[in-house]
C-alpha cells in the first residue's frame, strides 16, 4: 500500500514546485562545486603528496568535463526524457562527489572529478529546460529570482564552506558536502517527478558531438591554463588554437545537418541571443570578480579564508534584495531592457569601487560594494533568464538551454582567466613588486577589467527589445489564472492578440 501511495504521489503533486526543487538543489551543488574547491586545493596536495603544479587539474578537469559534455545534454534529455536524464545525472554527480571524497591519490581524484563534470554537465541544461516547459512565460520572472539567487549564493557560499571545511575539518568534506544534498534531491525525485514524454531528436550527431565537446573542451583547457602557465605557452597555444579550429568546423558542419546536437540557428533568433550573450558576459564579470575578491582580501588584505569568504557574502544578499525589487516593482514596470542596462552600470560602478580599496580601507564599505554587485547581477541574471526561452519553442528548448548553459560555463572561465592575466601581467611588470601599493595596482587593474567586460555588456543590453519579451511582462494574477494559460496555450495567444 504504501509503494503504490508514493508511485501515485507524481500525478498528485504540482509539478511546478517539484522540478523547481530538483533543479535549484542540483544545480546549487554544480555552482558552489566551482569555487569550494579552489580553497582546498594546497590542502589536499600536501595530503596526497601532489606536485604544486598539478594540483590545479582537480579545478580543471572539472571544468573540461562540463564543456565536453554540456552539447549532448540536449539531445539526451530529448531522447530518455527529462526525468530520467535528470535523476541520472544527479545520481553520478553525488556518487562521483563520494568517490572523490575517498580518493587516495590525485589520479583518483582527477579522474572522479571527470565523473563529476558528466553529471554536472547534464543536470544544469536538462534541469532549466524542464523548468521553462512546467512553467508559462508569465511566471518565469519569479522563478528566475530563485536561479539567480542560487547562482550567486553558490559561488559566494563556497569559499565560506571551503575555508571552515579545510582550514578547521578535513578537505575531503568539500566534495563529501555534495552527498547529502544529492541523496534527498534523487530520492525526492524519484517519488515526486513525474514522467516527460521524450521528444523524437532523431540520431546523435555524432560529428556535432565530437566537434563541439572537443572544441569547446580545448579552449576551456587553454582558457583556464593560460593564467598560470602563460599565453604563449605551446600547451596553452595549441589546445586554444585546435580548440578555435574545431568549433570552426563545428559551425560549418552543424549548420547543414537537419538535426544538429547543437542548434546554431537559435542564434539567429534575436532574444535567444541577447539572452545567452548578456548571461555569458555577466559571468565573466561577475565571477570573475568573485574568483579575484577573495585573492585580494587574502593576498593583499591579509584577510583569513574564512573572513574573506564572509566579506564576499554580502553580494548574495544584494541578489536576495535585487531579486525582490525586480521581481515586485520593476521587471513589469520598465521590461528587461532598462532593468538590464542599469544593472550592467551598477556592477560597473562597483568594480570601479573596488579598484579605490587599499589596506586603509575599512571593511564595511567593502561588503557595502559587494552588496552592491549583487544588487547588479540580481538585475541582469533575472531578465535575461527570464527572457532567454520566450522565443523559443517548446520542442527547441532542450538545445537552447544546452547553447544558454555553454555560454554561461564559458563565460565564468573567461572571467577567472581574463582578470588572473590581468593580475599576473600588471604585477611583475611593476618595480618594487614586493611593495604594497604595487601588488595592489595589479589587482585594482584587474578590477577595472572585470568593470570594462561589464561595460561591454551593456550595448547587448541595449540590442533587446522589449516586445519580444511581452509573454514573460504579463504579470500574473492568480495561480487558476496562469494555470489555465499554461494548459491552453492557443486561448491566451488569441487573448493577448485581442
Amino acid at each position: 500500500m504504501i509503494v503504490l501511495a508514493f508511485l501515485g504521489m507524481e500525478s498528485r503533486l504540482d509539478q511546478k514546485p517539484v522540478v523547481a526543487v530538483v533543479y535549484v538543489a542540483a544545480m546549487f551543488m554544480a555552482v558552489m562545486d566551482t569555487t569550494i574547491v579552489n580553497v582546498a586545493l594546497p590542502a589536499l596536495g600536501r595530503d596526497l603528496h601532489a606536485r604544486a603544479g598539478s594540483v590545479g587539474l582537480v579545478s580543471i578537469t572539472y571544468l573540461v568535463s562540463l564543456a565536453v559534455f554540456i552539447p549532448a545534454s540536449g539531445w539526451l534529455g530529448d531522447r530518455i526524457g527529462g526525468r530520467r536524464a535528470l535523476l541520472g545525472a544527479v545520481g553520478v554527480f553525488t556518487i562521483a562527489s563520494a568517490l572523490c571524497g575517498v580518493s587516495s591519490s590525485l589520479g583518483e581524484l582527477v579522474a572522479f572529478r571527470v565523473l563529476q563534470g558528466v553529471g554536472g554537465a547534464v543536470m544544469t541544461p536538462v534541469g532549466l529546460a524542464m523548468l521553462f516547459r512546467v512553467y508559462p512565460p508569465a511566471e518565469r520572472v519569479r522563478i528566475s529570482s530563485v536561479l539567480a539567487l542560487v547562482t550567486a549564493l553558490a559561488p559566494a557560499f563556497g569559499p565560506i564552506l571551503g575555508g571552515v571545511f579545510t582550514t578547521y575539518l578535513s578537505w575531503r568534506l568539500v566534495f563529501f558536502v555534495n552527498v547529502p544534498i544529492g541523496a534527498v534531491t534523487f530520492v525526492f525525485g524519484g517519488v515526486a517527478l513525474a514522467d516527460h514524454i521524450p521528444a523524437h531528436p532523431g540520431r546523435l550527431d555524432v560529428t556535432g558531438l565530437l566537434l563541439s565537446g572537443l572544441g569547446l573542451g580545448s579552449v576551456m583547457y587553454g582558457i583556464s591554463e593560460g593564467p598560470s602557465q602563460g599565453w604563449s605557452a605551446v600547451p596553452v597555444l595549441a589546445t586554444v588554437g585546435a580548440g578555435v579550429v574545431l568549433l570552426g568546423l563545428m559551425v560549418a558542419v552543424e549548420l547543414r545537418v537537419a538535426n544538429p546536437l547543437v542548434d546554431l540557428r537559435l542564434l539567429g533568433n534575436r532574444m535567444f541571443a541577447c539572452a545567452t550573450s548578456l548571461y555569458g558576459l555577466g559571468s565573466v564579470a561577475y565571477l570573475g570578480a568573485l574568483f579575484l575578491a577573495a585573492l585580494f582580501f587574502q593576498d593583499a588584505l591579509g584577510l583569513s579564508a574564512v573572513k574573506s569568504g564572509l566579506t564576499v557574502f554580502p553580494s548574495a544578499i544584494g541578489v536576495m534584495a535585487g531579486g525582490q525589487i525586480v521581481t515586485r516593482a520593476l521587471y513589469w514596470r520598465l521590461g528587461p531592457r532598462r532593468i538590464v542596462a542599469a544593472g550592467l552600470l551598477i556592477i560597473v560602478a562597483a568594480l570601479v569601487a573596488m579598484a579605490q580599496v587599499d589596506a586603509r580601507t575599512s571593511l564595511w564599505p567593502v561588503r557595502l560594494i559587494m552588496f552592491g554587485l549583487g544588487l547588479g547581477v540580481a538585475f541582469v541574471f533575472i531578465p535575461s533568464q527570464a527572457v532567454s526561452m520566450a522565443t523559443v519553442t517548446k520542442a527547441q528548448t532542450g538545445r537552447a538551454s544546452s547553447i544558454f548553459n555553454a555560454g554561461k560555463q564559458l563565460g565564468g572561465a573567461i572571467g577567472v582567466a581574463l582578470l588572473s592575466t590581468v593580475l599576473a601581467a600588471v604585477g611583475p611588470t611593476q618595480e618594487n613588486a614586493g611593495h604594497m601599493n604595487v601588488h595592489l595596482t595589479a589587482y585594482h587593474d584587474a578590477f577595472l577589467a572585470g568593470a570594462a567586460a561589464a561595460a561591454l555588456a551593456i550595448t547587448v543590453a541595449l540590442a533587446i527589445h522589449d516586445a519580444d519579451a511581452s509573454t514573460t511582462m504579463t504579470r500574473r494574477r492568480n495561480p487558476r489564472t496562469a494555470k489555465h494559460q499554461a494548459e491552453e496555450p492557443a486561448v491566451a495567444t488569441k487573448a493577448r492578440l485581442k
